[in-house]
């Protein structure tokens, strides 16, 4: 029953063009254009760049005329697939599956036909695949502006992925759809709660925000960043730190002891919590009405 209810989940998204649109190509199109505009602009300005001593040297680096590795392009776009406007627009794609048969009044049509828990879950597993393939175009238009600068530049493109990077990228792939996941938890519980597609796109972006600021909230009162309570408020910084273990280097072995395992539990709870009081919630909600 469960399969059924994400194959018809998935049916439906799969005519929803405009909510397809917005969560996985309008981040990757634009993207790709800003990155090569900024390419076109930075090749026009080569001259002027490299001979001022006051430019940054990483700008300068990306002048150069050396080799573009595309093995260590893609681990670093992976390190980068849950940014902000990922987020925000992925999230539209699951407000509309959490909260549609809410605004269509159509939960009284499915609701008799399979279990709560089901049809809740497969929403959640919709919008799983939704961010896999948000994430697969995201990748796709790296490359793409990858090859554009190797163009610009005339730069030689090498592929040397080794077993460490293979792991980074994996790491940080992973990472990101479970921040992803973590963030469109928010907009269930909020869709199940309200009954509202906009509550169930601005919560959580609300939330988001609110969390963003908490260090600098918390601070004032002696809570350092790395406290349970700090990490507890704030899954982003908790996603941070644990991409900085998958990174490795210096900046790992800065992290203060416990940090990793204060994080994981943060994330944890942001993913399941959330999870478990929308299902508790729509199991007991009366939808005669709907």
């Amino acid at each position: 029953m469960l399969v059924d209810a994400i194959r018809a989940e998935g049916f439906r998204l799969s005519k929803n063009r405009t909510a397809l649109f917005w969560s996985l190509l309008f981040v990757p199109i634009i993207s790709l254009a800003i990155g090569a505009l900024t390419n076109f602009v930075l090749k026009g300005s080569e001259t002027k760049i490299l001979g001022d001593e006051k430019m940054p040297p990483e700008l300068k680096a990306a002048l150069g005329r050396g080799t573009l590795d595309m093995a260590d392009a893609l681990v670093t776009a992976a390190g980068n697939l849950a940014n902000p406007l990922v987020l925000l627009f992925v999230l539209i794609g699951a407000a509309t599956l959490y909260a549609g048969d809410y605004r269509w009044e159509t939960w009284r049509l499915i609701s008799a036909r399979n279990s709560r828990v089901n049809l809740l879950l497969a929403k959640l597993a919709v919008v799983a695949l939704l961010a896999l393939a948000a994430m697969g175009f995201m990748l796709l238009g790296s490359v793409l502006e990858n090859l554009i600068k190797a163009a610009v530049f005339e730069r030689t493109l090498t592929f040397a992925l080794t077993g460490e990077a293979a792991g980074r990228f994996i790491g940080f792939f992973g990472l990101s759809w479970l921040r992803i996941i973590q963030f469109a938890m928010m907009g269930m519980l909020a869709a199940v709660v309200t009954r509202s597609l906009l509550a169930a796109l601005f919560v959580p972006l609300v939330v988001g925000v609110a969390q963003f600021f908490t260090p600098q909230m918390l601070g004032p009162m002696g809570v350092m960043p790395d406290a349970w309570l700090s990490m507890l408020v704030n899954p982003g910084a908790s996603i941070d730190a644990i991409q900085a273990v998958i990174a490795g280097g210096e900046v790992a072995g800065a992290l203060p002891d416990g940090l990793v395992l204060k994080a994981w539990v943060s994330v944890g709870l942001w993913t399941l919590a959330p999870l478990a009081g929308a299902l508790a919630w729509f199991r007991k909600q009366d939808l005669s009405k709907e």
